[in-house]
């Protein structure tokens, strides 16, 4: 009996426990059996009956009954716990998973059959703090995002982040924390900076708007600025965000649409300001320093260079300044009409000068100044009037300047034409020298500029002709028709060749009569010449017939002032019978041009050269 309760109790036999007691397997093991050897020897030598040893040892089975019991209720209800503690974990693990989202998480594997409870629940243990780090660090992105959201939000709507009303970053659902979630967030956050970059760069536009047209205007920026957000300027505190609100954009446009309406009525009022001050400035040719002062205003004139107009220039103290400006010029203008309107016929005569042509009678200055002092003209009037008439010369200035050039041209060459007159009546022209050569060279380019003479006159009519059909009118030249003028010089040249011709003719007789009268008379006896001396009479008869009407040509065309003698040589004869008919042809009667050609410079016989446009 007491053999089994003791393999009952230890679940080995006897023999086996004292083994194991003598081997010193353990300390435990070994001291049962030992006891039991004792108490086996104690009970022999008390002399216990074995019903009193039967006794002793069911006592000893239920002690042990109830040590095992207890053992077993204590491991059950740490089972229990156990499985408690791994449901709850295990719940919470599939709670977080669906919060974060299966995809992205780890799963929990575990083999039931194979491992114990301690095992699992380690395992889920160790799932759950990772998870639970997962949750943690996705929670703060939910929460950072939505902070910033709460925030942009906040400034677009323009109430402060965090007051009372607003919606707080903490309050989240934090069931749903999966990617597509946090994606969601972060494209609605995305969406939101953009939305505020764009507000940030309108607002910073209209700022610099309303800042150049503060400055245009000479308006306070500060002022009209803290009047739509005092956060707006580069004095605001640099810790408050720029307001980016509807209410602050709608109040920036506001702004800018009335300051621009200001501009283009500051900028009207200033244009009628200056456009009478640029005219009276012409008007009385005012000094660039009394001009300087106000030169920044006139770019209200150039419509390119509006948006470029300098600082304060649209200021009520510039208009005002630029009107008073104006007023002491209308004042001043009064005092000096009479100056200003003789000034205006000057400038009038020398353009009509320099066309030879006759101003308008209308307003000469004897004329004008009359009807100034007798108050029956307004002299603003009589410059409008001036200055039409200047407008007018000078479009016909502009179309007369072509045919201007060819007058000048033509009139250099007849110049050239006197000067190669004198040239040739120089006897010592042909001594040697610097001089003399440059004089030689001179003659050979006018001779060969005068044999362009002809073809001058006809280009300059064919140009007047075709000039006065596009006009309708004729071309005049000092009060004569330069067509008439240049048909009168052109029909004076052809008499003058046919002259030459004469002369030249003249000439020939007169050559042979001089060599008939120094030819010596020798007559011999019988010969050929003595038979025909009857002949040589009659020739020498009609050659001394012939002498006295060339003598009277030659007297009468001395006498003329045109023609040389005719017995000198041909260049001196073609130079005394015309080259100096171009300026008689301006002088005198209804055909007066000017006493010397403009625009010529005279030189001298003793050197200088043509201009380059004649030996063209």
């Amino acid at each position: 009996m007491g053999e089994v309760a003791v393999e009952l109790l230890y679940g080995m036999p006897l023999s086996s426990l004292q083994a194991s007691g003598n081997g010193g397997g353990g300390e435990g093991a070994g001291g049962c059996g030992a006891l039991l050897a004792e108490l086996k020897q104690l009970w022999g030598e008390i002399g216990k009956s074995r019903e009193e040893r039967e006794r002793t040892v069911r006592e000893l089975e239920m002690e042990c009954m109830r040590v095992y019991r207890r053992k077993v209720d204590e491991a059950t209800a740490e089972r229990a716990l156990l499985h408690q503690s791994l449901a709850a974990g295990e719940a919470e693990i599939s709670a977080l998973t669906a919060a974060l989202g299966a995809d992205s998480n780890p799963q929990l594997k575990v083999n039931k059959w194979t491992m114990s409870l301690n095992e699992r629940v380690s395992s889920a243990t160790n799932l759950l703090e990772e998870l639970r780090a997962m949750k943690a660090e996705r929670s703060k992105q939910f929460t950072d995002i939505r902070s910033e959201i709460d925030k942009i939000a906040a400034e677009m709507a323009g109430r402060s982040y965090g007051y009372d009303n607003s919606p707080r970053a903490s309050e989240f659902d934090d069931h749903d924390l999966t990617i597509r979630r946090l994606n969601e967030y972060r494209a609605r956050l995305s969406s939101l900076q953009k939305e505020k970059s764009d507000r940030l760069h309108r607002v910073l536009e209209h700022v610099t708007e309303v800042h150049s047209l503060c400055d245009v205007l000479g308006e306070d920026f500060i002022a009209i600025v803290n009047e739509v957000h005092p956060g707006l300027h580069e004095t605001a505190d640099p810790g408050k965000p720029t307001s980016i609100s509807d209410s602050t954009l709608a109040s920036l446009s506001q702004v800018v649409a009335m300051l621009t309406s200001e501009k283009t009525k500051r900028a009207a009022m200033l244009r009628e300001a200056v456009v009478p001050l640029v005219e009276l400035w012409d008007l009385m040719d005012s000094p660039e320093e009394e001009r300087r002062s106000f030169r920044k205003v006139t770019a209200i004139l150039r419509p390119a260079r509006e948006e470029a107009l300098s600082s304060g220039v649209l200021s009520i103290t510039t208009i005002k300044k630029t009107e008073e400006e104006v007023e002491r010029l209308t004042r001043l203008k009064a005092g000096r009409m009479k100056e200003l309107v003789l000034k205006r016929r000057l400038e009038l005569e020398n353009i009509c000068r320099s066309m030879h042509v006759e101003p308008d009678t209308s307003t000469v200055p004897e004329k004008s100044i009359a009807l100034i002092d007798s108050g029956l003209v307004n002299p603003s009037e009589l410059m409008a009037s001036i200055d039409e008439q200047i407008a007018k010369a000078k479009e016909e200035q502009q179309s007369r300047k072509e045919i201007m050039d060819k007058i000048n041209k033509w009139l250099l060459a007849c110049e050239e034409e006197k000067w190669l007159e004198e040239y040739n009546l120089d006897e010592n022209r042909f001594n040697t020298g610097r001089i003399a050569r440059l004089n030689l060279k001179r003659a050979e380019k006018a001779r060969l500029i005068i044999t362009k003479i002809p073809a001058m006159i006809d280009n300059l009519m064919s140009r007047t002709l075709v000039w006065e059909n596009e006009r309708n009118k004729p071309f005049l030249y000092d009060g004569a028709r330069l067509v008439a003028v240049l048909e009168e010089h052109k029909q004076a040249r052809l008499r003058q060749e046919e002259e030459r011709r004469r002369l030249r003719e003249q000439k020939k007789l007169r050559t042979l009569f001089s060599e008939k009268e120094t030819m010596p008379h020798l007559k011999r006896p019988g010969s050929s010449f003595g038979r025909s001396a009857e002949p040589c009479s009659m020739s020498r008869k009609r050659v001394d017939a012939a002498a006295p009407s060339v003598r009277s040509s030659a007297s009468s065309g001395s006498s003329g002032g045109g023609a040389a003698d005719p017995f000198r040589p041909r260049s001196s004869a073609v130079a005394g019978s015309g080259a100096g008919h171009c300026g008689e042809l301006f002088k005198g009667g209804a055909r007066r041009l000017s006493a010397a050609p403009f625009n010529y410079v005279a030189v001298s016989k003793g050197g200088g050269g043509l201009p380059s446009s004649m030996l063209s």
